[in-house]
């Protein structure tokens, strides 16, 4: 059978397929990823250490000289993130109240669309970019969690940038550098683990989402999930494609929502107590917003990779 090369025939399937693969189980029969063991090690509780490896390999790849422009292109694409989602936030509570858009709150439209998935990130990238790509991620983590958040609904005296989790994402990526750059074996070495472990690390992320909460939050997380992909990914890949004058599709896997962001709105309205009335319903349109970014973003990056493909070969 054939199984591989019908995965890889899906756009970004290597990490798609096991990731819908893991939420649907989760979503089913969620009692088998539970039962202990090195089942649930791997299957359910895997895709930090899984993730953390991945970067590591990828450091390996990346020459001292790339470094810097990982560190532009991360602070580059944070940006984007960070002030698509303020404005659209900002516009919705200014103009349109407590009723939202289309019943989505300002709380819902920040938390789902500065945060991004940075274990999709870091897929997409190693298949759609290059190592530099890749480590971009160093920056990009700043995003994750609620701290740009806050700063966009103002609160921002209230919060600390999470510098501590900052380094222990960059940690893995600087001791494969060290490795790959004072040896080129250790590179080499290393090098296989950068496509070898997507799907390993795909399957649990999946496994922490449940179709359900996409029918919980109704058209509004419908509404998000399209709005995060749609805004922050071109947006994502017209700056890759404008300021870096590269061209390639990488920039629009920012397009998604991270599993974390689901505890953003909560997060938030415990500084700000006047938000509590809009926890509830943010909650689960952030949710659906996760799941849906998570399908739809490899297939946008995959159809933005085939134009720049189909350009280049004119």
């Amino acid at each position: 059978m054939k199984i591989l090369k019908a995965i890889n025939k899906v756009p970004g399937g290597l990490m798609v397929i096991p990731l819908l693969l893991g939420a649907t189980i989760n979503t089913f029969f969620p009692g088998i990823l539970q039962i202990g063991g090195f089942t649930t090690a791997l299957f359910k509780q895997g895709a930090m250490p899984l993730i953390a490896l991945f970067l590591l390999c990828n450091g390996a790849q990346i020459t001292i000289r790339q470094a810097g422009l990982s560190l532009v292109k991360g602070t580059a694409l944070t940006l984007v993130k960070f002030i698509i989602g303020a404005l659209l936030g900002w516009f919705t509570g200014k103009f349109l109240g407590d009723a939202g858009l289309l019943g989505l709150s300002s709380l819902a439209i920040i938390a789902a669309v500065t945060n991004s998935n940075g274990g999709l990130y870091t897929a997409l990238a190693s298949q759609y970019g290059d190592p530099a790509d890749v480590g971009a991620i160093a920056i990009l983590s700043i995003n994750d969690g609620p701290f740009l958040t806050m700063v966009a609904m103002g609160v921002s005296g209230l919060a600390n940038i999470p510098f501590i989790a900052l380094v222990a994402v960059i940690v893995p990526i600087i001791i494969g550098m060290i490795l790959g750059n004072l040896d080129n074996d250790w590179k080499k070495f290393l090098e296989p683990g950068q496509r070898l472990l997507i799907p390993f690390f795909a399957f649990p992320l999946g496994a922490a989402l449940d179709f359900k909460t996409i029918f919980k939050a109704g058209l509004p997380g419908l509404l998000l999930g399209l709005i995060t992909v749609i805004f922050t990914g071109l947006a994502g890949y017209f700056t890759i494609k404008i300021f870096f004058k590269e061209n390639k599709a990488v920039g629009a896997a920012i397009g998604t929502t991270a599993g974390n962001a689901v505890a953003t709105p909560a997060a938030v309205a415990a500084v700000d107590q006047n938000l509590a009335p809009l926890v509830g319903a943010a909650t689960a349109q952030v949710a659906a917003s996760v799941i849906i970014t998570a399908i739809l973003c490899p297939l946008l990056v995959s159809y933005l990779d085939k134009i720049e493909k189909r350009k280049n070969d004119e």
